[in-house]
């Protein structure tokens, strides 16, 4: 058979593995945002079955040998590079997957959905001993998972297998270097930005009601092009506990919160999951259903999503451009608040117990407290009856504040009850990576910012998707920096970033 052929048949089981996928994807929308309390049980057993269904026809003996043929054809270097890197990623998903014994899988799935459900009550109730046993749960098979990844993926230590998935090729050593040149500049910048006046942010609690706070959000989404509207929209917002994105090219939907007294919540979140939203819609359409055609990692994930979040909705362009409409929308709700206000009470730093209200400041901070807690957890150095202790004195530490309860201290986060061990450090790489991209933005394009205030986002998303969206996961992430950049991932140009906007914010 030709090479061709081969191949051709690789794509046609990768396009049954990506749909089976979707539609897992779908599934957890509806758990999260219409499933009624009594429907967890069938959804664990529905979710468990997809992850079932991927997991046999990832290891299936007939795609393995496929997988093995292809490589070992005379015609392999006929192949373009797109092809070779899709030929790769199935070898390593397949030598990865077939490490993990259907049972251990199956069990995962269930337990990530009944310690998703259980960990909603507890947060609600801010009762930590209804959710420890069900982490402890999901932590130990998480822990199963990891020793038996590390010798394929080449990981020392099982903390590292599970960064991997995320970040490929990323350790925790690694981040462990990356995160204290980090920590560095960011307790300079705070100790930089809190010596100064403070502004006044209380108008930021004034009621405003969710009808409008919807229309607001979907401002939001007309303003970065991310339809939910038209006959051909692929997107869609909902309500749920936690914000989050999820779907696949042509059907990418994103969730937010409302908060009466907490407008600008909102506002951040659709912003932040309606850039995951872009990066997934804006993959080539060519590369739909192929193992190149998803994204390089989380990591680059998040920075899509952060730059619109920070770089774009916490800019003076922006609040230039929509606080004329803002006003429009809330009536005498904020007549008396002027651009400078809100630019500074968007951008306002201080010390916080919620990571996602954090600032672009102290974010930073909140990563690093989940990744030491994460890696002291699967070194062995932690246990998860500890988890409340530790992370209330992490937060006293290093942000300075007293965490009361549970609800706004261990069980904040719906990741560890979902089984996201080695997630967490993505969001503030993702940050760095922002701080490389942002380099190469204003070199290529200097008059982006000017754009925004004029309110057109269209030629900032065509960048994104020259630069990052349209090579998929054709590099991965250190190689996709160095080929978009010309250089390696480095911290200094994220921090830089931070001194230059704060200082014209305060004028210090």
């Amino acid at each position: 058979m030709t090479i061709t052929k081969d191949y051709g048949k690789l794509l046609d089981m990768s396009k049954e593995l990506m749909v089976v996928g979707s539609a897992g994807a779908i599934l957890q929308w509806d758990m999260e945002t219409k499933m009624p309390p009594r429907g967890v049980g069938l959804k664990s057993e529905q979710l468990a079955w997809v992850q079932k269904i991927a997991h046999q026809m990832l290891t299936s003996s007939e795609s393995g040998k496929l997988i093995g043929v292809i490589q070992k054809h005379k015609d392999y270097g006929s192949l373009d590079n797109v092809q070779k890197r899709s030929v790769y990623l199935a070898r390593k998903a397949y030598d990865e997957a077939t490490k993990l014994p259907e049972d251990l899988v199956v069990e995962i799935a269930k337990q990530q959905t009944i310690g998703v459900n259980v960990w909603k009550r507890a947060k609600a109730d801010k009762n930590w001993k209804l959710f420890e046993p069900e982490l402890a749960k999901i932590k130990a098979l998480k822990e199963k998972e990891a020793t038996l990844l590390m010798e394929i993926k080449g990981a020392k230590k099982p903390y590292d297998a599970l960064i991997d998935s995320f970040e490929p090729k990323m350790t925790a050593v690694n981040i462990t270097r990356i995160f204290d040149e980090m920590k560095r500049g960011l307790i300079h910048g705070m100790k930089k930005v809190m010596d100064q006046d403070q502004p006044n942010v209380d108008f930021l609690e004034r009621s405003v009601p969710e009808d409008v706070q919807i229309k607001i959000g979907e401002d939001m989404a007309e303003f970065i092009l991310y339809d939910i509207k038209s006959e051909m929209a692929g997107g869609r917002i909902d309500t749920t506990e936690h914000p989050f994105t999820t779907g696949y090219y042509t059907d990418v939907r994103i969730t937010t919160h409302y908060h009466e007294n907490r407008f600008i919540s909102s506002i951040y979140s659709i912003l932040h999951e309606g850039g995951h939203a872009l990066y997934e819609q804006g993959l080539p359409m060519e590369w739909m259903y192929t193992p190149v055609g998803i994204s390089t990692s989380y990591g680059v994930h998040e920075s899509m999503s952060r730059f619109i979040e920070n770089m774009v909705g916490r800019s003076p362009e922006f609040w230039s451009y929509y606080m004329p409409r803002l006003r429009e929308l809330t009536g005498d709700t904020f007549k008396d608040v002027t651009e400078d206000q809100i630019l500074k009470a968007a951008n306002y730093v201080t010390p916080s117990k919620i990571r996602i209200e954090a600032d672009e400041v102290t974010y930073g901070m909140h990563i690093i407290i989940r990744f030491e807690i994460e890696r002291d957890l699967f070194n062995g150095n932690l246990e998860v009856s500890e988890l409340p202790q530790v992370w209330n004195q992490k937060y006293e530490d290093y942000l300075g504040v007293e965490i009361k309860d549970d609800r706004e201290g261990v069980m904040q986060d719906t990741h560890w009850a979902a089984g996201l061990f080695g997630y967490f450090p993505s969001y503030a790489l993702g940050n760095i990576y922002d701080g490389v991209w942002l380099t190469k933005l204003e070199k290529d394009m200097p008059e982006w910012k000017q754009h925004i205030a004029n309110g057109s986002f269209k030629e900032t998303k065509e960048w994104l998707r020259e630069n990052v969206y349209k090579y998929g996961n054709l590099y991965d992430p250190d190689d996709l920096v160095e080929h978009v950049t010309g250089s390696k991932l480095v911290v200094k140009p994220f921090i830089n970033y931070l001194e230059h906007k704060f200082q014209a914010i305060y004028g210090y």
